[in-house]
């Protein structure tokens, strides 16, 4: 009994040594976990970066507060690098950039020796165009020019005609010369007659001395050339007039080239012309400008322009598709600027382009719809949308365009919706001025001038009713009624309030007012910002128009002055 107590007692015991042993092999791995997890944690903080949901330019290494709003910093989330609200602008890596091959090139003037690309084809002169026509009815006996496309000289046998009342006329004429001793009259007039109906009077002469009528009389070519069309066949019966043939001298030509609307200020005439011919290659020819149409051909939009030269071997043909280059006015090219023809996604005349977004902390490009003109060479004209200087992508545009677009972002298969609305240029200097007015209201804002606000506002109202609105119809002036009534109705507001807390809540409707002429209408002002402040009217944002783009917060004034962001640039369109 004894032993078996003792056996139970050492079973127990060694179950006990083994599970301290145990314990004792697995304890030692919990702190070194611990502590990996604190060197990874350390080492997460290290690499972190900090920025302000209000200012998302500021980043910096360690948590604290914004040093523009005092706001308290939050991690910066990976893939937002720079944390722009610009929807037009994308970003990417270095490495995307070197793999996609992009190359930029800084926007820059038009050349002074510029060549205008322009396509039309070769025509007739249509001064030395001819019709051989019926001089006296008759029927077709015989042709010796059977087809189109055939040469002919002047005086060459084309036809041969049967013409009763000709036979009729002659024998008149024989009756006439016996007794034109006696009639005199009689045998003039028979003599008119057949001269009236062409005959020489060579022929004439013939036909009396031979005392016979001739019955096939021989139709001429009046003109050399190239016979173009023959509308009569053997057996065919032709009145006096009918045309039979028509002739052209293909020695001389014209090249009828199509110039756009914006083509046209550049040419003038007298501009050197050279162009090459598809059916005719590694051959140039060249000529002068030597006539403009003044007519716009409503369904191109566009007029022709002429230039004459000889065609003396006759390889020039009409209907020819020729490709001219024409030496443009060079005062006309020095007032535009000019970017590459790999920088466009064409997408009619307002296309897109990528433009550098220059001191950007990371390479991001702005998505910019232009209005470009004429095609001067492997360069197009930019009538508006792009100055001179700024940094645009001329290679890899399609890239970043799908990259955008594949990011969810802007493309130019995704573009935002375009509110403009053609107007004229007075109106839009009438808003240009009016919108000055603006700047005077939200510039006494920034300087805490209550006063001042109160006596922009009442300039605004006084500009406002100045504006001409009979100078838009249609759905322009439904949509200026509407902007208008905001623009009163905020800076009525404003005057009848001395607070500038209370002039700033009706400052947002005015510049939300503006913001919709701007973007509608257009102004005649190079460039304005649209502007916003994410802290205005406790952290519910707000925006403004500025006519800088240094940032000069209305809604706070002095106290914060600097708080804000330029979120989209208006260029003159």
């Amino acid at each position: 009994m004894e032993t078996q107590t003792r056996k139970s007692y050492l079973f127990g015991g060694l179950i006990l040594l083994i599970g301290i042993s145990i314990g004792w092999l697995i304890s030692p791995s919990e702190p070194k976990v611990a502590d990996d997890a604190h060197e990874h944690g350390v080492e997460a903080l290290a690499n972190q970066l900090w920025t302000c949901s209000m200012h998302p330019q500021i980043k910096l290494n360690e948590p604290g507060d914004c040093p523009i709003c005092g706001m308290d910093l939050i991690p910066l989330v990976s893939g937002n690098r720079s944390g722009s609200s610009n929807p037009m602008v994308h970003e990417m890596t270095p490495e995307a950039i070197a793999m996609a091959n992009i190359q930029t090139t800084i926007v820059g003037a038009m050349t002074s020796d510029g060549e205008l690309s322009l396509t039309g084809k070769i025509e007739a002169d249509e001064r030395q165009n001819a019709s051989v026509t019926a001089k006296f009815p008759g029927r077709i006996e015989k042709l010796f020019v059977s087809f189109t496309g055939e040469k002919v000289k002047v005086g060459q046998r084309l036809a041969t005609v049967y013409s009763p009342e000709l036979v009729t006329a002659q024998k008149e004429l024989l009756e006439a010369a016996k007794t034109k001793q006696t009639f005199p009259e009689l045998y003039q007039a028979a003599l008119e007659k057949l001269r009236l109906w062409k005959l020489t009077e060579a022929q004439i002469s013939n036909i009396e001395n031979s005392g016979t009528a001739i019955t096939a009389f021989e139709i001429l070519a009046s003109h050399s050339g190239i016979v173009t069309q023959r509308n009569i066949a053997v057996g065919d019966y032709v009145n006096t007039g009918t045309v039979l043939f028509n002739v052209v001298d293909l020695d001389k030509i014209w090249v009828m080239l199509d110039a756009y609307e914006s083509d046209l200020p550049l040419v003038a005439v007298g501009n050197p012309i050279s162009f090459t011919a598809a059916g005719i290659p590694g051959q140039t020819f060249t000529a002068k400008v030597t006539y403009i149409d003044p007519i716009i051909n409503p369904a191109t939009r566009a007029a022709s322009l002429r230039a004459e030269l000889a065609n003396p071997n006759g390889k020039l043909l009409p209907e020819m598709f020729v490709s001219a280059k024409v030496k443009t006015n060079s005062k006309a090219q020095n007032a535009s600027i000019a970017i590459p023809r790999t920088a466009l996604l064409w997408s009619g005349k307002r296309s897109i382009v990528y433009v550098k977004v220059p001191n950007a902390e990371y390479p991001s490009f702005e998505m910019r719809e232009i209005t470009i003109g004429s095609k001067i060479g492997e360069m197009y004209s930019v009538e508006a949308g792009l100055e001179a200087g700024e940094e645009i992508v001329t290679n890899g545009v399609f890239a970043i365009d799908a990259a955008s677009q594949l990011a969810g972002g802007y493309s130019m298969m995704n573009r935002p919706e375009n509110k403009k609305i053609e107007v004229s240029t007075i109106f839009q200097s009438q808003l240009t001025q009016l919108t000055e007015e603006y700047f005077k209201v939200k510039n006494s804002l920034v300087s805490d001038d209550a006063l001042a606000t109160q006596k922009a506002a009442a300039a605004v109202q006084s500009s406002l009713s100045k504006v001409d609105m009979s100078l838009v119809k249609g759905p322009a002036h439904d949509q200026w009624m509407v902007i208008r009534s905001e623009i009163q109705k905020a800076a009525g507001m404003i005057t009848k309030e001395s607070e500038i807390a209370n002039q700033r809540r009706h400052f947002s409707p005015l510049s939300q007012a503006f913001l919709e002429l701007t973007e509608t209408f257009g102004l005649t002002k190079d460039k304005v910002y649209k502007e916003y402040c994410p802290m205005a009217f406790d952290d519910k944002g707000a925006y403004w128009l500025s006519e800088s783009e240094e940032i000069r917060n209305p809604y706070f004034g002095k106290s914060m002055l600097a708080c804000g962001e330029v979120t989209e640039t208006f260029l003159r369109k």
